[in-house]
Parts: C-alpha cells; structure tokens; sequence
C-alpha cells in the first residue's frame, strides 16, 4: 500500500512549549523553492508520496477554469477556499449555484456545521442544523458543478474519478506537479484527490503563485486571476480570524492549508513553501511556513512578527498564558 514518508525521514519542525517545558514536538517535511523555481532547501523526504488535502484546491479551481468555468473575484476565489461557513461565504456559494441553474441539493459534499463559531451560534438559535453549503468545501463543489454545466458533463457522478471533469483535473495536476498520480483516494469532501511528492506539489503552486494575467499562456493568465482573486478577497479562502486569512491579509502571500498538516505558501516575491506534518497537525504549519519564507528574506521579520500575534499559537493554562507553539527552526 502507498504510504507518505516515514518517521525516520521526518524532522523537527515545530515544539510547543508550556511554562519552559518542551510538552510535544512536530516532525515533519518541507521545501522551498526560489523566485525562480529552483530548490533552495529541503527539510526531511520531499520525494515521497503524500495527499495534498485542501492544498490540491489551486489546482482543482485552476481546472475549472481552464475547462471554461466562468468564474472571477470573490466566486473564483471561494472555489479554492476552506471557508468557515459565514452568511458571507454561503452567499457567493449560492451566487455560483445560481449562475449554474442549480439548487443545494445539487452539491455533493456532506453536511456540516459552520466552523465560525459565531455563525454556528446563530444557526442554532435558528434552529438550523448542518448543511452541505456550509461545509467548507461548498465553493469548490459549487465551482466543479458550475464546470459541468457549463461543458454539459454530467450532473450526478461530478464526483466520480473517471468523471470527465476529474479526468481534466488529473491531466492539469500532472502537468503542474510534472508527476503521475500513483493513488487516487476520496477527500474528506468526497472529490477525488491525487497523490503527488511535497516537491510536485511545491513546483504546482509556485507555478501557480508566480503566473503572470499577461502570459500568453491561457494556463497562465488563469492562474494569474485565481492568485489575484484570493489576494484581493482574503475572507473567502478561510474566514475571520483564521490562519490562511491572516497571512493573507497581513502578508499579500498566497495560502492555502489542508487536512493532516499540509500547508502551501507563496510570498509575494515568489519564494514558495510546501509542508507535512508527520502528525496530521496542522496548528504549527502556518507558523513554520513563515518562518521558512523570513529565512530565505523573502518576508521581513517584523512583518512575520507582527501576523504571528494574530495566530492562534498561545498555550494556555490556568486561563492564562504559559508558553506558546513555535518554530524548531
């Protein structure tokens, strides 16, 4: 059976700390690869195997854009997100829907609460329960959907690998990645996603990250818009208060985490970041990233300083604050 990289290949990424005590530690695989593309360095297995969980997004919502999905600004960028479920969210879900002819019921993501609090709150006052449009991959499911349509794939099996519109998707991931998809499993959200190297996976989204709207490659020019749409509309890719939206907003990278510890970044200069976390935990990866990318003077210091206050990295205890989730780096 395909497994990612092994313990042995994994190296310290990431401790968190309580009252001066070393309580767990985080290990772990990454890669960063210059303005230019090429490997500037590597931390533990980058050729192994892995999933790319939510981090595959770019290149999935790339996809339906080059499969003629008329989608832009916030609707482009919320086919890429992990969103957390707002009324916000929901709307430009509903927004993509519409311009498909379609109702929810067409999605094919599982139901689920909101992940904001506060809108998980209210929906409960409402007496409402979970929904397939709230659960955080309803952009994307809207985004495949709105691509069928607009190709005339079918409706029901959208999620079927063998499906045309997974077929495009594989054939765009092996070209950015530059690798073949040894394994095909099912996502948490029920679409197929390909496993491809942390290496693969940082050569897509640097790809991706560096195109220019200018190109006179169409491939490009949509990659260009996907990067700007995210950018301009940070709220869309996560939600308030959330990582991805944080660096977005305070650092103009192009972020995207997913499930099990995957984490994408490019900074604005084009410096690009690929992380796994041999755990699963996801908590340190945003942290790490940035850290990776202040290395390489690809993010001034006090500028990771400061986006760094707004993560959620406190520990806590005794309802104060005793130490925090840090860089091994």
């Amino acid at each position: 059976m395909p497994q990612t990289f092994a313990a042995a290949d994994a190296v310290e990424l990431a401790v968190v700390e309580r009252s001066g005590f070393i309580e767990s530690r985080h290990a772990g695989s990454a890669i960063v690869l210059g303005p230019d593309g090429t490997v500037v360095s590597t931390l533990g297995d980058t050729l192994a195997p892995i999933l790319p969980r939510s981090s595959f997004k770019p290149i999935q919502a790339l996809a339906c854009l080059t499969a003629g999905a008329p989608l832009e600004d916030a609707r482009l960028a919320l086919s890429t997100a992990s969103h957390s479920g707002t009324d916000r969210h929901v709307s430009v879900v509903r927004d993509i829907l519409d311009a498909a002819g379609l109702g929810e019921n067409a999605l094919g993501c599982p139901a689920a609460w909101p992940s904001d609090q506060a809108t998980r709150d209210e929906v409960i006052r409402d007496g409402g329960g979970p929904a397939a449009i709230r659960m955080n991959c309803s952009g994307k499911h809207a985004a495949m959907l709105l691509t069928c349509v607009s190709n005339g794939w079918p409706i029901d099996t959208y999620l079927q690998p063998q499906h045309p519109l997974q077929a495009h998707i594989r054939d765009v991931a092996e070209r950015l990645v530059g690798e073949r998809a040894a394994t095909t499993a099912i996502d948490g959200c029920g679409a197929p996603v390909f496993s491809m190297s942390l290496a693969g996976l940082a050569k897509a989204i640097h790809r991706i990250g560096t195109a220019a709207e200018r190109s006179p490659f169409a491939l490009h020019r949509s990659a260009g818009a996907l990067v700007r749409a995210v950018r301009e509309h940070p709220w869309t890719i996560d939600g308030p208060g959330r990582a991805d939206t944080v660096v977005i907003e305070r650092l103009g990278v192009f972020a995207k985490g997913g499930a099990e510890g995957v984490l994408v970044m490019v900074a604005p200069n084009g410096t690009t970041v690929a992380l796994k976390m041999l755990d699963g935990s996801g908590r340190a990866a945003t942290v790490v990233a940035l850290r990776l990318l202040e290395r390489e003077g690809a993010l001034a210091a006090s500028d990771v300083a400061d986006a760094v206050t707004k993560l959620p990295l406190s520990v806590i205890g005794g309802g104060q604050v005793v130490g925090a989730i840090r860089p091994a780096l």
